[in-house]
């Protein structure tokens, strides 16, 4: 067992995936965590998986920490709440906006610059197009980015309460303002669900026949698209002023693409495609790469395996014995065929080098 940063007790209200996967990582580190949910079968779920356990009858509290893992539109709530309840205790909430929260709970009655000391807003980026308790795993937020929003009022011990949640789940822990936050992830996390969904919902009317023809593409952009709807309503509400400004460059894009469309041969529209596209490719390179580094110009294959047990586990065992550490993999299906497609990308000056060890070994590469 490794060795936590918070003592414990910890409270955790709210048991979704994101409050059990939180409960989880800090059972398997020895923390006593009591989960509390308005919901007893979700709550006794959570307790099931072993993400901490029900409070005891007449069992008095004083925990170390409390984590509000509700909903954004409950969530300033359920934290003056818990600031009045254990008011030991240093308060997170972890909901995906941060200075609406924190707005709503300097004018909540009874909430004093003493309790919002102790309140962090917090936000882990880390989820799942699943939902609730049953898809909650300890290891969620292994390696992702946690930001930390606390206001001017927050005091240090607070602050290093919530930076200890962060670093026992495995988090890159990041400092931002509440409106630095939720203007990034307007950017990051909430424009690209829009997206996904927008394409997603131009599939619905569409032939059987036209969908059969789907790629790693289409299932790249549109994955995120089978999220909970009735959590993007409130988590688009909470941050619409940040996310319009987002969406009128995209609308303006947009804009400026049909009309080039709609005279594909006039002079100029050919170079205004390449410029849209060019630019898309200037965004994407700055997106970080393996490591939380500079992303990186990888060399792609493609092996094709039969669809079989035991045929992927082979192949990446012998790129292993070759001596190739994989930089990232994707998997495909061959339409029509029982033969599986395994998208490899490796640094380019090992790609010769692996296609001929491959071939020789009897694999079909595709290059």
């Amino acid at each position: 067992m490794n060795p936590s940063h918070l003592n414990g007790p910890v409270l955790v209200i709210g048991t979704g995936l994101l409050g059990a996967s939180i409960g989880l990582g800090l059972c398997a580190r020895g923390i006593d965590v009591v989960l509390q949910d308005t919901s007893p079968s979700a709550q006794a779920v959570a307790v099931d998986i072993g993400a901490g356990r029900a409070q005891k009858a007449g069992e008095k509290l004083s925990p170390e920490l409390v984590v509000v893992a509700a909903p954004p539109d409950v969530t300033a709530g359920v934290v003056a709440a818990a600031l009045g309840n254990y008011p030991q205790a240093a308060v997170i909430d972890i909901a995906s906006v941060k200075a609406g929260i924190l707005a709503e709970l300097r004018e909540l009655p009874g909430v004093t610059e003493a309790d919002l000391s102790r309140y962090v807003g917090t936000h882990p980026m880390a989820g799942s197009e699943r939902s609730g308790p049953v898809a909650a795993r300890g290891e969620l937020f292994t390696s992702t980015p946690w930001v930390l929003c606390p206001s001017e009022l927050s005091c240090a011990a607070a602050v290093k309460t919530a930076h200890s949640l962060a670093i026992d789940l495995g988090s890159v822990v990041f400092r931002f303002t509440p409106d630095e936050h939720d203007e990034a992830v307007a950017l990051v996390s909430h424009l690209p669900q829009i997206m996904a969904s927008l394409v997603a919902s131009r599939l619905q009317d569409s032939p059987a026949h036209a969908l059969s023809l789907s790629g790693n593409g289409l299932r790249d952009v549109t994955r995120i698209a089978a999220s909970n709807p009735a959590m993007w309503v409130q988590i688009l509400g909470a941050n619409a002023a940040k996310l319009v400004d987002v969406m009128h460059g995209v609308r303006d894009d947009l804009n400026r693409l049909i009309a080039t469309l709609e005279a594909p041969t006039a002079p100029g529209a050919r170079l205004d495609i390449a410029q849209l596209i060019s630019e898309g490719n200037a965004g994407q390179a700055r997106i970080p790469g393996k490591h939380g580094g500079p992303a990186l110009a990888y060399a792609w294959l493609t092996v094709l395996v039969d669809d079989k047990p035991g045929q992927i586990a082979r192949l990446l065992t012998e790129i292993g014995d070759i001596g190739v550490n994989l930089e990232d993999l994707r998997l495909d299906h061959s339409a029509g065929r029982e033969v599986g497609m395994v998208e490899l990308s490796v640094m380019p000056d090992k790609r010769v080098a692996l296609v001929e060890e491959l071939t020789n070994r009897g694999w079909k590469v595709i290059l």
